[in-house]
């Protein structure tokens, strides 16, 4: 080969190895773009009558992802906000926007029952046209989408009216502006307020997606009916423990034994007594979910009246486990039922199981109404579900000692016992009638029930229940104690370790056995417990020695919410950065943050290696005037949450959180192997912390 040869080789190289360089580096680009769109929309108008019509939205949801219903309560992930941005002089809104299926789950992190689609998301809105000339409606949908990370989107419609609308005459103009007024009311709903600065992360953080089936934390299904079923059963057994139905079932079986001519057609009697107490409270449960509708306590156990009022009832319930006095029904229903009991026959057993439920009710109500209530809050047939396992279990005992009669020698004599099983469950409704008044509390955000004072509060009961298993405590119907049984004995050092196991939550601690009942950590005098150093919510003014811009966030790691403040202060110390874009109502971001970066291994890294500048993409604060603008794309940056929103998109191309990026003082990424890192565990977390550190120079 001569030269000329080999130089034309070296440059033809050279030429394939820039073009594949070329097509790598928009390949590579490609991969790295993460502008996600897990919602494709759709949109159309339907005429109704006269100048009616029904704007129509539907949104195809990319499989495992998930978004926000408009309904879902003010503290949890960021519900639907439609604007309808051309509604004045031209139309006015029919009622609130109808949604097609939605699911609703608890929400461990924010403390709420939130509502979500999956799959599909479908929703209409009605209104009526009074301006004839009018050519479009034009309408934006701003909205949460989640799965192992969270995106705020927004969505903005132009709908045009068909040319074959026939418009009937204008109203009046005193009727429109009437309309208007009304209608712009309802529009204010449908907006949230803006946030205030001083309370934003508090309450956005604090108010308490439900716990995750498997790793990958999203919102969690609601509880499995087979939970439920379970649930109900333990309570059904419960209650048969009590005294208001435990002595029934040696009289009850004595009667269908002696009654009956021969014991096959006893325990035929027996086993339809049983079927016929499991119908009654089954038909109760039917009779919840058809007078309320599948969801309709669902979308109430979120209400402010609804929680305060099963408050009231639940602690009248515990005041009278407790031996106050007693919740009896009429006693002319028990004897009328007691009359048509005494027929006999397939009708007679009949009426003795109605005849059980009601003299039964002073004891089998007050567990009766709080399976109702929690099980309808998973809407569906769960009232059904949880009414079965309840009668199942008060009703096997009936036909299993008919069948086997023998069985009765072996059954524990009544006595005060029963009276103690009472008690206990008394003691049990009062600490979950706290629940209740908690999330009122936490809807209104009075922080007058916070953490501290929930958990106060039951340490309270339980010390009281753990002293009256020990005999230290009496009750009005109490029989005298000579000494206490091993059974109970068991029980008081079970409530007593379930006490002691408490008492670490006033200085912090998870408790992560009750995590769905107190108010999350942040929803706290402080977070960092009673008597704890730092202030989450602190300030440089505050507290000392903070730098301009700073304050402390969670696990009193130092944080600045300003990219500018958080840059300046890396440069004077010298230190790499940390980027956290994050949100309020980012589920995974709170998860992130309580489960990986409180870890021993990474929180001192957190804390002393790097500079965390936190920035929150639905800060909903506006920007000044001068510091508004307009992308190349048309997108208008108004608030802080877009400014930072749209730094996320433009650095890192991608518009999801949490998104976390370590940065020298000039920007540069100082991770090679994964320059960004969302949702992992802790080992992959400090493995990446420590080669972006280790890069800083």
């Amino acid at each position: 080969m001569n030269f000329n040869q080999y130089d034309q080789t070296i440059m033809s190289k050279s030429v394939w190895n820039k073009i594949i360089i070329f097509f790598l580096f928009f390949a590579f680009a490609k991969g790295n773009a993460q502008i996600l769109e897990p919602v494709k929309w759709t949109s159309k108008i339907e005429k109704k009558s006269g100048n009616n019509a029904v704007l129509i939205f539907d949104g195809t949801i990319e499989k495992d992802w998930h978004m926000y219903s408009q309904f879902t309560p003010d503290g949890g992930p960021l519900a639907l906000e439609i604007a309808f941005k051309n509604q004045k002089g031209n139309y006015t809104l029919v009622g609130k926007a109808k949604e097609g299926k939605t699911r609703t789950a608890f929400n461990d992190v924010f403390g709420v029952n939130e509502t979500f689609f999956e799959g599909k998301a479908h929703i209409e809105q009605e209104i009526t046209i009074i301006n004839p000339n009018l050519k479009t409606v034009d309408v934006e949908f701003d909205f949460q989408v989640c799965k192992e990370v969270c995106i705020n989107s927004n969505k903005k419609f132009s709908i045009a009216i068909p040319s074959t609308f026939k418009m009937d005459a204008v109203a009046s103009v005193a009727e429109v502006k009437k309309d208007e007024t009304k209608v712009e009311g309802l529009a204010v709903d449908t907006v949230k307020p803006t946030i205030e600065p001083a309370k934003t992360e508090t309450a956005k953080a604090a108010v308490a997606d439900a716990s995750a089936e498997e790793d990958i934390p999203g919102p969690a299904p609601a509880r499995s009916l087979w939970s439920i079923f379970f649930i109900a059963f333990i309570s059904g057994f419960a209650a048969l423990l009590t005294p208001c139905v435990f002595p029934m079932i040696p009289m009850t079986v004595s009667f269908f034994t002696k009654q009956s001519k021969s014991r096959a057609k006893g325990i035929r009697n027996a086993i339809f007594y049983g079927l016929s107490i499991i119908a009654i409270y089954v038909i109760l449960g039917l009779i919840v979910t058809k007078i309320f509708g599948a969801d309709a306590l669902n979308a109430l156990s979120t209400d402010v009246w609804f929680n305060l009022i099963f408050f009231i009832i639940l602690i009248i319930f515990a005041t009278s486990f407790l031996g106050a006095f007693e919740i009896m029904l009429p006693n002319s229903w028990g004897n009328k039922v007691d009359q048509q009991a005494d027929r006999g026959g397939i009708i007679g057993i009949l009426f003795m199981a109605l005849a059980l439920a009601i003299v039964s009710f002073s004891c089998t109500g007050p567990i009766v109404g709080t399976l109702l209530v929690e099980a309808a809050s998973n809407g569906g047939i769960a009232p059904v579900i949880g009414m079965l396992g309840f009668s199942l279990a008060l009703a096997l005992p009936f036909m299993l000692f008919a069948m086997f009669p023998g069985w009765l020698n072996s059954l524990p004599k009544s006595g005060g016992w029963l009276n103690t099983v009472k008690v206990v469950l008394g003691f049990l409704e009062l600490a979950l009638a706290f629940k209740f008044l908690s999330n009122a509390d936490l809807v209104l955000q009075l922080h007058l029930l916070e953490r501290e004072v929930f958990i106060a509060i039951w340490i309270a009961i339980f010390a009281a229940l753990t002293l009256y298993l020990f005999g230290k405590i009496t009750l009005p119907h109490d029989s005298p104690l000579q000494h206490i049984s091993v059974g109970r004995l068991y029980l008081g050092l079970l409530t007593l370790v379930f006490t002691v196991y408490l008492i670490p939550g006033l200085w912090g601690a998870p408790l992560k056995l009750i995590s769905a009942f107190p108010p999350p950590p942040q929803y706290s005098e402080s977070p960092f417990g009673v008597g704890g150093s730092a202030n989450s919510g602190g300030s440089a003014e505050s507290i000392k020695g903070l730098p301009d811009g700073a304050e402390l966030g969670p696990h009193g790691i130092m944080v600045f919410h300003d990219y500018e403040d958080g840059l300046a202060y890396a440069k004077s110390i010298n230190k790499p950065i940390m980027l956290d874009f994050t949100g309020y109502a980012c589920v995974n971001c709170r998860k992130m943050e309580n489960n990986v970066w409180s870890e021993p291994t990474i929180l001192p890294i957190l804390k002393n290696d790097v500079v965390l500048i936190s920035l929150y993409v639905d800060d909903k604060r506006e920007l000044p005037k001068e510091e508004q603008f307009v992308t190349k794309s048309g997108d208008k940056i108004i608030t802080v949450g877009d400014k930072w929103t749209d730094f996320m998109i433009s650095k890192y191309k991608t518009n999801t959180q949490p998104l976390y990026i370590i940065t020298d003082l000039e920007g540069k990424n100082l991770n090679t192997s994964k320059p960004t890192i969302s949702y992992v565990n802790a080992d992959e977390y400090l493995h990446w912390l420590k080669e972006g550190i280790g890069n800083f120079k």
